[in-house]
């Protein structure tokens, strides 16, 4: 099956159309169009606090937070912070995140 072109100016055209938008659309993805930039505190261990201690007062206070399940802020500080574990020392410095 052959195709044969008519108007070689309007399928030029129309290539070279094609292109810039494929090639907006690439560039265009490395893009992101977050409203919030997260910014981090520093909180330090006091005798009593517990990693679900933590977690249960930021989702309470802390807009990052809002409407987040305990358990997912508690994963989401260890994971900021490296933890291992919920274990926690007494002056050991974390970070929260916030907005």
């Amino acid at each position: 099956m052959k195709i044969k072109i008519v108007n070689k100016k309007k399928f030029i055209r129309s290539l070279l159309i094609l292109v810039g938008l494929i090639l907006l659309m690439v560039l265009g993805m490395n893009r992101t169009y977050s409203k919030t930039e997260i910014a981090y505190r520093e909180d330090y261990i006091i005798k009593g606090d517990t990693l679900w201690s933590i977690a249960e007062k930021e989702a309470m206070t802390n807009e990052y937070y809002k409407n987040r399940d305990i358990r997912e802020v508690m994963y989401e500080i260890k994971e900021i912070n490296h933890l291992s574990d919920g274990n926690l020392e007494i002056g050991q410095k974390i970070l929260i995140p916030s907005i």
